[in-house]
């Protein structure tokens, strides 16, 4: 001790700092597990709606401190409608009129003889009975020629499967219960069992990768139809696998979903790998904008003279949205000057305002907005720790900047990416029904039929039906006009 201060050696000093990091650590892992708790047990939601302090006060005379100014207090009188004391009564819709009717004539049970009609009561009851199978039987009748000029016959039709006995409307039963009813082929195979008809899983397999080779070039020309677009969305999700290569277990593999917003198309890529080899290749011939989160293999088109890189406004949100609990006034403000640039967005759909228009809005409404919350992110990077939650959400969305703002420069991009990332969602509920694809190629050919069915969605078109037909109609359909048969056309 000097002048009755304590001096503390190096040694000593090691300890406080092992302690600080140690809190630190446990900091972090807190924050890892209240996320991991919020996947499993809460809300996804990530609207932010912001606290009004107001609202929750309570006016229960409480003394004020002395010296506290009343707040002044003015009169305010208004004219409001008188709800009318007839309540609604609930109309039952109507059903649909092109649904096939069968009447059933009900007659009094009293004698009505000399009676007049004057007219009827009609109930219409909406029943179902469960599809049932039929056999389209093709018979062709033989004639011989006179004068030993050979044999007549009629030609059949083109079917889907040479030489198989499945037709196009089973057919498309089968991919569209389970690409988009979720339901895999061996409960299929079941329901069909109790209407006396047993179809091997085998079999059905067999029919699917029959009908995916069939479709393969219509697939194709959607997936160029894309490629030759001047605004794509780009998002990843992973898909288990089972291989020869990892035998009792399942490879990771993804599918690259393409999406144009404005031709309404979208596209599923499968690949082995998460690299940038799979959009670098898809990717080769695209010339124009490419929005995505912002996973580092996009960084690869950075200085493609060709590609102009948006990032997803959303990706950066919900960085903010998962620092709440780590710092509620920070990462409330920016949720706040997000929320303001989504209001814009909001009111240029609400006003169905052209490209033009809505570039217009975005640079008089969104560009202050964006300027504030950029100055005040450099100005708080320093004071947020790199390892916490808002420390990554600044430095994520400042990383991501320039990316972030462009959307601001052409009226027909979008601020964030969800449109894409809404085309994956069946992929995520498909999961959870049939677990993983049997191979890589089955993977490929399921990702074909969610590329035909998404595009379906998109453009408000029933995938059965358009299914249906395009199996009737390919085989004999030009190549050179394919794109007739995609949905929408």
């Amino acid at each position: 001790m000097q002048n009755g201060q304590k001096i503390y050696s190096e040694e000593q000093t090691i300890p406080l700092k092992k302690h600080q990091e140690v809190l630190f650590e446990l900091n972090c892992v807190k924050q890892e597990l209240a996320q991991l708790k919020r996947m499993i047990f809460g809300s996804k939601s990530e609207r932010y709606v912001p606290t009004d302090t107001g609202q929750l006060s309570l006016d229960l005379d409480i003394e004020q401190p002395e010296g506290t100014p009343k707040p002044e207090t003015e009169e305010v009188k208004y004219t409001r409608q008188k709800p009318s004391k007839n309540k609604k009564v609930p109309v039952r819709l109507p059903l649909p009129s092109h649904l096939h009717r069968e009447e059933i004539l009900i007659e009094p049970e009293d004698k009505i003889e000399g009676a007049k009609k004057i007219g009827e009561e009609i109930t219409e009851i909406l029943e179902y009975t469960p599809g049932k199978f039929y056999v389209e039987k093709y018979v062709r009748p033989k004639y011989a020629l006179p004068e030993e000029k050979g044999i007549a016959i009629g030609q059949l039709p083109s079917f889907p499967i040479p030489k198989g006995n499945a037709g196009a409307g089973l057919l498309a039963h089968l991919l569209i219960s389970k690409f988009v009813d979720h339901l895999p082929f061996y409960r299929q195979a079941q329901q069909f069992k109790r209407q006396g008809i047993t179809l091997a899983e085998s079999t059905i397999s067999g029919w699917f990768t029959a009908s995916c080779r069939l479709l393969a070039p219509l697939y194709d020309t959607l997936a160029k139809k894309i490629q030759q677009s001047n605004y794509a969305m780009v998002d990843e999700t992973p898909i288990r696998v089972l291989t020869n290569q990892k035998p009792g277990s399942s490879h990771k593999g993804y599918y690259w979903v393409y999406r144009s917003p404005l031709n309404n198309l979208v596209c599923f890529d499968y690949q082995k790998g998460r690299g940038r080899d799979g959009p670098k290749e898809f990717l080769k011939e695209f010339i124009g904008a490419l929005q995505s989160d912002g996973y580092i293999v996009y960084d690869e088109f950075k200085n493609d003279k060709n590609i102009i890189l948006l990032a997803c406004m959303a990706h950066a949100r919900r960085k903010f949205e998962q620092a709440m609990e780590n710092d509620p006034l920070r990462a409330g403000y920016v949720l706040e000057k997000i929320q303001a640039l989504y209001m814009v967005e909001r009111e240029a759909k609400e006003k169905e305002l052209a490209p033009e228009k809505r570039k217009e809005l975005r640079q008089k409404k969104s560009l202050p907005v964006l300027d504030e919350l950029k100055k005040w992110l450099i100005e708080n990077e320093p004071a947020a720790l790199p390892k916490s939650a808002i420390g990554k959400a600044i430095r994520y969305t400042l990383g991501l900047w320039d990316r972030l703002e462009r959307y601001i420069n052409d009226g027909t991009w979008e601020i964030d990416n969800n449109w894409v990332e809404n085309s994956i969602r069946p992929v995520a509920l498909g999961r959870k029904n049939y677990l993983f694809a049997g191979s890589h190629e089955a993977a490929q050919y399921a990702a074909m039929m969610y590329s035909f069915l998404g595009t379906c969605k998109l453009n408000n078109v029933e995938p059965f039906q358009w299914l249906k037909n395009t199996l009737n109609k390919i085989s004999d359909h030009s190549i050179q006009k394919l794109d007739e048969l995609l949905p929408g056309n």
